[in-house]
């Protein structure tokens, strides 16, 4: 069942405290940033990322992407709705669960390799070259549509994509330069 439109509504902290979806979906905050929120949602991943690392085993991170992936599916699609926006700024968990794969992969790379990750899934998320526009535009809402599963999968896809693309430049550049 679509839920019922609501008027575009501004993220911030009441807001991200009225629904458990809204704390995963808002990046725990760092999607409220009024400058840059996905820079700083990708940002607040890289720093978790570290933070967390150690703990986990590949199994357990394989488990938690999945689990992040279903459960931000929900978030986001959830969060979406009840800002009244398709694929809102304020909603940072597509960088999170996507850079947090490109981390996984690319560990054990040190501080600078972490940072070329970091400037190469940046670009293709903001800028959306090639595949990671068609994955952007592959899901918009469309006129008549009220903002659902669709939409919600749309805003995980293009990361997901953009991190794909980070991955290949990585193993493209690693095969190139040694």
């Amino acid at each position: 069942m679509a839920a019922t439109p609501t008027p575009p509504r501004r993220a911030g902290a009441r807001f991200m405290a009225g629904h458990p979806a809204h704390w995963l979906a808002l990046g725990f905050g760092s999607g409220l940033s009024p400058l840059a929120p996905g820079t700083v949602g990708t940002l607040w991943a890289w720093a978790s990322f570290v933070v967390i690392d150690p703990w986990l085993s590949d199994r357990q991170w394989a488990a938690l992407l999945a689990i992040g992936f279903v459960v931000g599916l929900w978030a986001c699609t959830r969060t979406a709705q009840h800002l009244g926006t398709a694929d809102p700024g304020a909603i940072v968990w597509d960088e999170v669960i996507a850079f947090w794969a490109v981390l996984w992969l690319v560990t054990p790379a040190g501080l600078a390799g972490q940072a070329v990750a970091f400037a190469l899934f940046r670009f293709f998320d903001a800028a959306k070259p090639g595949p990671v526009g068609w994955a952007d535009r592959r899901f918009k809402l469309r006129p008549g549509q009220t903002i659902g599963w669709r939409q919600g999968l749309g805003i995980l896809f293009d990361d997901l994509v953009a991190a794909l693309c980070t991955l290949l430049v990585i193993a493209v550049g690693h095969r190139v330069i040694g």
